[in-house]
Protein backbone atom coordinates (compact mmCIF):
# COMPACT_ATOMS: atom_id res chain seq x y z
CA UNK A 1 0.00 0.00 0.00
CA UNK A 2 1.19 3.50 -0.88
CA UNK A 3 2.00 5.80 1.48
CA UNK A 4 0.41 9.08 3.22
CA UNK A 5 2.19 12.14 3.19
CA UNK A 6 1.19 15.47 4.54
CA UNK A 7 2.85 18.08 3.06
CA UNK A 8 3.12 20.91 5.47
CA UNK A 9 3.08 24.86 3.72
CA UNK A 10 2.97 23.80 -0.37
CA UNK A 11 0.56 26.70 -0.63
CA UNK A 12 3.10 29.37 0.37
CA UNK A 13 5.08 29.71 -2.77
CA UNK A 14 4.59 27.91 -6.37
CA UNK A 15 7.75 27.10 -6.15
CA UNK A 16 6.55 24.33 -3.70
CA UNK A 17 4.04 22.74 -5.85
CA UNK A 18 6.72 20.61 -7.08
CA UNK A 19 7.19 18.99 -4.72
CA UNK A 20 3.08 18.37 -4.33
CA UNK A 21 3.57 16.67 -7.88
CA UNK A 22 6.90 14.92 -7.21
CA UNK A 23 5.12 13.20 -4.12
CA UNK A 24 1.99 12.45 -6.14
CA UNK A 25 3.95 10.79 -9.13
CA UNK A 26 5.49 8.73 -6.98
CA UNK A 27 2.53 7.13 -5.99
CA UNK A 28 1.47 8.66 -2.56
CA UNK A 29 -1.31 9.71 -1.04
CA UNK A 30 -0.76 13.63 -0.48
CA UNK A 31 -2.45 15.59 2.06
CA UNK A 32 -1.58 19.27 1.60
CA UNK A 33 -1.63 21.55 5.31
CA UNK A 34 -1.67 25.09 4.88
CA UNK A 35 -3.15 28.70 5.64
CA UNK A 36 -5.34 29.17 2.46
CA UNK A 37 -8.68 28.36 1.98
CA UNK A 38 -10.14 25.23 0.03
CA UNK A 39 -11.90 26.96 -1.79
CA UNK A 40 -9.08 29.55 -3.17
CA UNK A 41 -6.07 26.99 -3.75
CA UNK A 42 -4.43 27.58 -6.64
CA UNK A 43 -5.18 24.98 -9.53
CA UNK A 44 -1.01 23.97 -9.59
CA UNK A 45 -1.46 22.61 -6.52
CA UNK A 46 -4.99 21.61 -5.95
CA UNK A 47 -4.30 18.78 -9.03
CA UNK A 48 -1.53 16.84 -7.52
CA UNK A 49 -3.54 16.77 -3.69
CA UNK A 50 -5.65 13.78 -2.47
CA UNK A 51 -6.71 16.06 0.62
CA UNK A 52 -6.25 19.85 1.17
CA UNK A 53 -6.39 20.45 5.44
CA UNK A 54 -7.10 24.09 6.18
CA UNK A 55 -5.13 25.66 9.21
CA UNK A 56 -4.96 28.96 11.00
CA UNK A 57 -1.48 28.80 11.49
CA UNK A 58 1.01 26.49 9.48
CA UNK A 59 3.56 27.79 12.16
CA UNK A 60 1.54 26.28 14.89
CA UNK A 61 3.13 22.89 15.93
CA UNK A 62 -0.15 21.98 17.65
CA UNK A 63 -2.30 23.24 15.00
CA UNK A 64 -0.44 21.30 12.76
CA UNK A 65 -0.25 18.09 14.81
CA UNK A 66 -4.25 18.35 14.40
CA UNK A 67 -4.72 18.88 11.20
CA UNK A 68 -2.50 15.88 10.89
CA UNK A 69 -4.61 14.15 12.95
CA UNK A 70 -7.39 14.91 11.12
CA UNK A 71 -6.36 13.44 7.83
CA UNK A 72 -5.65 10.79 9.66
CA UNK A 73 -9.05 9.49 10.13
CA UNK A 74 -9.55 8.10 6.84
CA UNK A 75 -6.42 6.67 6.93
CA UNK A 76 -3.19 7.37 8.52
CA UNK A 77 -0.57 9.61 7.98
CA UNK A 78 2.75 8.06 7.49
CA UNK A 79 5.17 11.12 7.25
CA UNK A 80 4.89 14.78 7.65
CA UNK A 81 7.18 16.55 5.63
CA UNK A 82 8.05 20.42 4.69
CA UNK A 83 10.59 21.80 2.32
CA UNK A 84 9.58 25.37 3.73
CA UNK A 85 12.88 26.93 6.10
CA UNK A 86 10.52 28.43 8.40
CA UNK A 87 8.15 25.48 9.10
CA UNK A 88 10.80 22.76 9.63
CA UNK A 89 10.94 23.47 13.56
CA UNK A 90 6.71 23.50 13.68
CA UNK A 91 7.22 20.15 11.63
CA UNK A 92 9.41 18.71 13.45
CA UNK A 93 7.44 19.04 16.54
CA UNK A 94 4.07 17.89 15.39
CA UNK A 95 6.46 14.85 14.27
CA UNK A 96 7.39 13.75 17.83
CA UNK A 97 3.71 14.72 19.01
CA UNK A 98 2.33 12.02 16.49
CA UNK A 99 5.19 9.43 16.45
CA UNK A 100 5.93 10.16 13.36
CA UNK A 101 9.60 9.00 11.62
CA UNK A 102 11.48 11.84 9.90
CA UNK A 103 13.71 15.13 11.16
CA UNK A 104 13.83 14.99 15.08
CA UNK A 105 12.95 18.32 17.16
CA UNK A 106 17.22 18.30 18.15
CA UNK A 107 17.74 18.54 14.22
CA UNK A 108 15.38 20.51 13.22
CA UNK A 109 16.35 22.83 16.27
CA UNK A 110 20.28 23.14 15.11
CA UNK A 111 19.61 23.83 11.49
CA UNK A 112 17.20 26.93 12.54
CA UNK A 113 19.11 28.14 15.69
CA UNK A 114 22.67 29.30 13.91
CA UNK A 115 24.86 29.87 16.87
CA UNK A 116 23.44 26.22 18.07
CA UNK A 117 24.34 24.86 14.86
CA UNK A 118 28.00 25.94 14.84
CA UNK A 119 28.97 25.32 18.52
CA UNK A 120 28.12 21.79 17.48
CA UNK A 121 30.20 21.97 14.18
CA UNK A 122 32.93 23.18 16.42
CA UNK A 123 32.56 19.89 18.74
CA UNK A 124 32.44 17.66 15.94
CA UNK A 125 35.83 19.03 14.43
CA UNK A 126 34.16 20.87 11.53
CA UNK A 127 35.62 24.77 10.50
CA UNK A 128 32.94 27.77 10.98
CA UNK A 129 33.17 31.09 11.75
CA UNK A 130 33.42 31.79 15.44
CA UNK A 131 30.42 32.69 16.53
CA UNK A 132 27.88 33.84 19.64
CA UNK A 133 23.76 34.19 20.27
CA UNK A 134 23.28 37.64 21.77
CA UNK A 135 20.09 39.16 22.82
CA UNK A 136 21.34 42.93 23.96
CA UNK A 137 23.30 45.60 22.09
CA UNK A 138 26.06 44.79 25.08
CA UNK A 139 26.36 41.37 24.17
CA UNK A 140 27.18 42.41 21.18
CA UNK A 141 29.71 44.82 22.02
CA UNK A 142 31.32 42.69 23.81
CA UNK A 143 31.62 40.09 20.93
CA UNK A 144 32.80 43.14 18.99
CA UNK A 145 35.68 43.62 21.55
CA UNK A 146 36.61 39.85 21.69
CA UNK A 147 36.69 38.98 17.94
CA UNK A 148 37.31 42.42 15.87
CA UNK A 149 35.77 43.75 12.83
CA UNK A 150 34.20 43.28 10.41
CA UNK A 151 30.84 41.22 12.03
CA UNK A 152 28.16 39.70 10.69
CA UNK A 153 24.74 39.64 12.27
CA UNK A 154 21.75 38.56 11.31
CA UNK A 155 18.66 36.95 12.77
CA UNK A 156 19.18 34.04 15.49
CA UNK A 157 16.69 31.82 13.24
CA UNK A 158 16.43 34.11 10.07
CA UNK A 159 15.58 32.87 6.21
CA UNK A 160 18.83 33.12 4.14
CA UNK A 161 20.10 36.39 3.99
CA UNK A 162 17.04 38.33 4.82
CA UNK A 163 18.02 41.09 7.41
CA UNK A 164 21.91 40.62 7.72
CA UNK A 165 24.03 42.96 8.66
CA UNK A 166 27.67 43.41 7.90
CA UNK A 167 29.36 45.91 10.64
CA UNK A 168 33.05 47.50 10.22
CA UNK A 169 32.31 49.86 13.00
CA UNK A 170 30.29 49.98 16.65
CA UNK A 171 28.19 52.74 14.75
CA UNK A 172 27.44 50.01 12.44
CA UNK A 173 26.99 47.59 14.76
CA UNK A 174 24.57 49.84 16.82
CA UNK A 175 22.51 50.00 13.43
CA UNK A 176 22.24 46.25 13.08
CA UNK A 177 21.22 45.83 17.06
CA UNK A 178 18.09 48.52 16.58
CA UNK A 179 17.07 46.45 13.46
CA UNK A 180 17.06 43.49 14.87
CA UNK A 181 15.28 44.51 18.19
CA UNK A 182 18.27 43.77 20.63
CA UNK A 183 17.56 45.12 23.99
CA UNK A 184 13.54 44.89 23.06
CA UNK A 185 13.29 41.04 22.90
CA UNK A 186 15.10 40.39 19.84
CA UNK A 187 17.90 37.96 19.62
CA UNK A 188 20.56 37.61 16.51
CA UNK A 189 23.71 35.37 15.91
CA UNK A 190 26.77 37.78 15.40
CA UNK A 191 30.04 36.21 13.58
CA UNK A 192 33.14 36.85 12.23
CA UNK A 193 33.55 37.85 8.59
CA UNK A 194 34.99 35.35 7.02
CA UNK A 195 37.10 36.50 3.48
CA UNK A 196 36.26 34.81 0.51
CA UNK A 197 34.53 32.97 -1.85
CA UNK A 198 31.10 32.23 -0.91
CA UNK A 199 29.00 28.81 -2.30
CA UNK A 200 26.80 26.10 -1.15
CA UNK A 201 26.89 22.38 -1.08
CA UNK A 202 23.44 21.00 -1.54
CA UNK A 203 22.28 17.27 -1.39
CA UNK A 204 19.34 15.29 -1.33
CA UNK A 205 20.60 12.67 1.54
CA UNK A 206 18.88 9.74 2.93
CA UNK A 207 19.36 8.02 5.84
CA UNK A 208 22.05 10.27 6.84
CA UNK A 209 23.98 9.90 3.57
CA UNK A 210 24.16 12.27 0.34
CA UNK A 211 22.73 10.15 -2.34
CA UNK A 212 22.84 13.21 -4.88
CA UNK A 213 25.53 16.44 -4.47
CA UNK A 214 25.45 19.20 -6.32
CA UNK A 215 27.85 22.64 -5.93
CA UNK A 216 27.16 26.08 -6.75
CA UNK A 217 29.37 29.28 -6.59
CA UNK A 218 27.88 33.08 -5.40
CA UNK A 219 29.54 35.48 -7.32
CA UNK A 220 30.14 38.61 -5.59
CA UNK A 221 28.98 37.12 -2.12
CA UNK A 222 25.40 37.18 -1.20
CA UNK A 223 25.45 40.70 1.00
CA UNK A 224 27.54 42.65 -1.73
CA UNK A 225 25.24 41.34 -4.80
CA UNK A 226 22.18 42.08 -2.33
CA UNK A 227 23.32 45.53 -1.61
CA UNK A 228 24.74 46.93 -4.64
CA UNK A 229 22.47 47.68 -7.49
CA UNK A 230 24.85 48.23 -10.13
CA UNK A 231 26.49 44.43 -10.16
CA UNK A 232 24.16 42.03 -12.01
CA UNK A 233 24.70 38.74 -9.68
CA UNK A 234 25.41 35.40 -10.65
CA UNK A 235 24.75 31.95 -9.04
CA UNK A 236 26.72 28.83 -11.16
CA UNK A 237 26.31 25.44 -10.96
CA UNK A 238 28.85 23.84 -11.83
CA UNK A 239 29.51 20.38 -13.80
CA UNK A 240 32.66 19.57 -12.04
CA UNK A 241 31.54 18.11 -8.46
CA UNK A 242 33.76 14.95 -9.22
CA UNK A 243 37.09 17.28 -9.71
CA UNK A 244 39.41 16.74 -7.07
CA UNK A 245 39.47 20.43 -5.81
CA UNK A 246 36.04 19.82 -4.64
CA UNK A 247 36.70 16.94 -2.26
CA UNK A 248 37.22 18.89 1.28
CA UNK A 249 34.08 20.33 0.65
CA UNK A 250 32.39 17.01 -0.11
CA UNK A 251 33.77 15.61 2.87
CA UNK A 252 33.26 18.43 5.00
CA UNK A 253 29.74 18.79 3.62
CA UNK A 254 29.17 14.78 4.58
CA UNK A 255 30.26 15.53 8.08
CA UNK A 256 27.84 18.23 8.86
CA UNK A 257 24.92 16.12 7.78
CA UNK A 258 25.55 13.45 9.80
CA UNK A 259 27.04 15.79 13.37
CA UNK A 260 23.67 17.58 13.42
CA UNK A 261 21.44 14.30 12.89
CA UNK A 262 19.78 15.26 9.02
CA UNK A 263 18.59 12.02 8.02
CA UNK A 264 16.49 11.55 4.97
CA UNK A 265 15.97 14.85 3.35
CA UNK A 266 17.30 17.89 0.96
CA UNK A 267 19.84 20.35 2.22
CA UNK A 268 21.21 23.52 1.78
CA UNK A 269 25.02 24.54 2.77
CA UNK A 270 26.44 27.50 2.67
CA UNK A 271 30.25 28.16 3.05
CA UNK A 272 33.32 30.05 2.62
CA UNK A 273 36.83 29.52 0.98
CA UNK A 274 39.40 32.19 1.65
CA UNK A 275 42.59 32.58 3.50
CA UNK A 276 41.54 30.92 6.48
CA UNK A 277 40.51 27.97 4.43
CA UNK A 278 37.21 25.94 3.87
CA UNK A 279 34.78 27.55 6.43
CA UNK A 280 31.09 26.38 7.18
CA UNK A 281 28.43 29.57 7.13
CA UNK A 282 25.36 27.26 7.59
CA UNK A 283 23.09 24.56 6.78
CA UNK A 284 19.33 23.87 6.39
CA UNK A 285 17.26 20.94 6.40
CA UNK A 286 15.91 21.75 3.21
CA UNK A 287 16.45 22.50 -0.71
CA UNK A 288 17.73 25.96 -1.82
CA UNK A 289 15.57 28.93 -2.35
CA UNK A 290 15.27 30.85 -5.84
CA UNK A 291 14.54 28.01 -7.64
CA UNK A 292 17.75 26.62 -7.68
CA UNK A 293 17.10 23.03 -8.03
CA UNK A 294 15.87 24.16 -11.89
CA UNK A 295 19.46 24.34 -12.55
CA UNK A 296 20.62 21.09 -11.20
CA UNK A 297 17.44 19.30 -13.02
CA UNK A 298 18.64 20.99 -16.41
CA UNK A 299 22.66 20.35 -16.16
CA UNK A 300 22.04 16.87 -14.52
CA UNK A 301 19.41 15.80 -17.18
CA UNK A 302 17.16 14.61 -13.88
CA UNK A 303 13.99 15.48 -12.15
CA UNK A 304 15.17 16.04 -8.74
CA UNK A 305 11.47 16.51 -6.99
CA UNK A 306 10.92 12.90 -8.24
CA UNK A 307 13.92 11.96 -6.88
CA UNK A 308 13.12 13.54 -3.34
CA UNK A 309 10.01 12.54 -3.49
CA UNK A 310 11.14 8.64 -4.19
CA UNK A 311 13.95 9.00 -1.27
CA UNK A 312 10.61 10.38 1.12
CA UNK A 313 7.97 7.61 -0.23
CA UNK A 314 10.47 4.86 -0.80
CA UNK A 315 13.46 5.63 0.63
CA UNK A 316 15.38 5.36 -2.46
CA UNK A 317 16.73 7.17 -5.36
CA UNK A 318 18.10 5.31 -8.27
CA UNK A 319 18.98 8.28 -10.64
CA UNK A 320 22.79 9.33 -11.28
CA UNK A 321 23.34 13.18 -12.66
CA UNK A 322 24.86 13.15 -16.20
CA UNK A 323 26.77 16.53 -15.54
CA UNK A 324 25.86 17.50 -18.76
CA UNK A 325 25.83 21.09 -18.42
CA UNK A 326 27.00 23.61 -16.29
CA UNK A 327 24.41 25.99 -15.58
CA UNK A 328 24.33 29.66 -13.94
CA UNK A 329 21.33 32.45 -13.01
CA UNK A 330 22.29 35.74 -14.00
CA UNK A 331 20.30 38.82 -13.15
CA UNK A 332 20.29 42.25 -14.68
CA UNK A 333 19.26 45.46 -12.30
CA UNK A 334 17.46 48.42 -13.30
CA UNK A 335 19.19 51.36 -12.90
CA UNK A 336 17.01 53.11 -10.01
CA UNK A 337 14.08 51.55 -8.50
CA UNK A 338 10.53 52.91 -10.49
CA UNK A 339 8.87 51.57 -13.43
CA UNK A 340 10.47 49.36 -15.99
CA UNK A 341 10.98 51.95 -19.24
CA UNK A 342 13.49 50.25 -21.85
CA UNK A 343 16.19 47.49 -22.56
CA UNK A 344 19.27 48.30 -23.90
CA UNK A 345 21.66 45.58 -25.61
CA UNK A 346 18.69 42.64 -25.50
CA UNK A 347 18.94 42.18 -29.31
CA UNK A 348 22.66 41.46 -28.81
CA UNK A 349 22.04 39.19 -25.78
CA UNK A 350 19.37 37.68 -27.56
CA UNK A 351 21.73 37.19 -30.59
CA UNK A 352 24.75 35.34 -28.89
CA UNK A 353 23.09 33.83 -26.47
CA UNK A 354 19.30 32.80 -27.30
CA UNK A 355 20.37 28.86 -27.84
CA UNK A 356 21.86 28.89 -24.06
CA UNK A 357 18.92 30.15 -22.29
CA UNK A 358 16.53 27.77 -20.78
CA UNK A 359 14.42 30.13 -19.20
CA UNK A 360 14.34 34.13 -18.54
CA UNK A 361 12.00 36.98 -17.39
CA UNK A 362 11.89 40.44 -19.02
CA UNK A 363 9.46 42.78 -17.03
CA UNK A 364 7.72 44.37 -19.71
CA UNK A 365 7.79 48.12 -19.96
CA UNK A 366 5.48 50.24 -16.95
CA UNK A 367 6.02 46.97 -14.38
CA UNK A 368 7.60 47.94 -11.36
CA UNK A 369 10.86 47.41 -10.49
CA UNK A 370 11.39 45.11 -7.61
CA UNK A 371 13.66 46.08 -4.60
CA UNK A 372 17.57 44.25 -4.86
CA UNK A 373 17.52 43.18 -2.07
CA UNK A 374 14.44 40.75 -2.97
CA UNK A 375 16.47 38.14 -4.57
CA UNK A 376 18.09 36.81 -7.74
CA UNK A 377 14.67 36.16 -9.38
CA UNK A 378 13.42 40.09 -9.85
CA UNK A 379 13.25 42.09 -12.27
CA UNK A 380 15.55 40.80 -15.63
CA UNK A 381 17.07 37.43 -15.24
CA UNK A 382 18.41 34.60 -17.65
CA UNK A 383 19.18 31.40 -17.38
CA UNK A 384 21.68 29.46 -19.11
CA UNK A 385 23.08 25.98 -19.94
CA UNK A 386 26.38 25.46 -20.85
CA UNK A 387 28.86 22.28 -21.67
CA UNK A 388 31.79 24.03 -20.24
CA UNK A 389 31.67 25.87 -16.77
CA UNK A 390 34.09 28.66 -17.98
CA UNK A 391 32.16 28.99 -21.18
CA UNK A 392 28.94 29.32 -19.05
CA UNK A 393 30.54 32.12 -16.87
CA UNK A 394 31.85 33.97 -19.24
CA UNK A 395 28.39 34.25 -21.44
CA UNK A 396 26.90 35.44 -18.03
CA UNK A 397 29.81 37.98 -17.23
CA UNK A 398 28.64 39.36 -21.14
CA UNK A 399 25.34 39.82 -20.14
CA UNK A 400 25.47 41.61 -17.22
CA UNK A 401 27.97 44.45 -19.01
CA UNK A 402 25.73 44.06 -22.59
CA UNK A 403 22.24 44.78 -21.29
CA UNK A 404 21.04 47.66 -19.33
CA UNK A 405 17.67 47.92 -17.81
CA UNK A 406 16.69 51.50 -17.55
CA UNK A 407 13.62 52.64 -15.39
CA UNK A 408 11.83 55.75 -14.81
CA UNK A 409 10.53 57.02 -11.33
CA UNK A 410 6.87 56.18 -10.51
Amino acid sequence: MSLHIALLGPDLFAAFHDFARALKASGARVTGIGATPTARLRAGLKRHLDHWEPVASPFDAAEVARAVARASRKRGVDRLETVEERLIEPAALAREKLGLPGLSTAAARLCRDKPAMKEALRRAGIPCAESAAVATPQDLAAFAERVGWPLIVKPRAGLGSQKTFRADSRRELEAAASALGLGRGGEAAVEEFVEGHEGFYDTLSIDGEPRLEFVSHYFPSVLEALTRREISPQIAATNRVEAASYRELLDTGRRVIRALGIGTSATHMEWFFGPKGLKVSEIGARPPGERLWDLYCVGNEIDLYREWAEAIVHGRSAARPSRRYATGSVQVRPDRDGKIASYQGLEEVRARYGAFVFASDLPRPGRRTVPIEKGYLANAWFRLRHPDYDQLRAMMDDIGRTLRVRSVPG
